[in-house]
């Protein structure tokens, strides 16, 4: 049985907040069940490693909680958050753009590598 959880978030688009919630929360969920989590965000939703930008987004409206607080919590629980290499050239940003939970920046050779792993299950949103 796999050990870790690779979540890749590349199609989730932040102009849809609604649709952030269920990934941050499946993943805090994992960690809080012992599985090594990795969050690699990416594309579209690699707008969300820039500090700033998760802090004003909520998942229902008039929710006190934002994106960023259930990035928080993920993190909390034992989430490792990465940021795709390219996504900082799409988002115009460098590392010190980014919100304090990214662990580091990782390449396209990394995600493949470890969702080859046959001891990562790998879940993209």
């Amino acid at each position: 049985m796999a050990d870790k959880l690779l979540m890749m978030m590349v199609n989730t688009d932040p102009s849809n907040p609604q649709e952030l919630g269920a990934p941050f929360f499946q993943a805090t969920v994992a960690a809080a069940m012992d599985y090594e989590v990795e969050v690699i965000l990416t594309a579209r939703a690699g707008e969300l490693a820039k500090k700033g930008v998760a802090e004003k987004l909520f998942v229902m409206p008039g929710s006190p909680k934002s994106v960023y607080d259930f990035i928080k919590d993920a993190h909390e629980a034992g989430v490792k958050f990465y940021a795709c290499t390219p996504t900082l050239e799409l988002w115009d940003a460098t590392k010190a753009d980014l919100i304090p939970e990214i662990e580091d920046v990782v390449g396209g050779a990394y995600v493949i590598e470890q969702a080859m792993d046959e001891n990562v299950v790998t879940f993209t949103y």
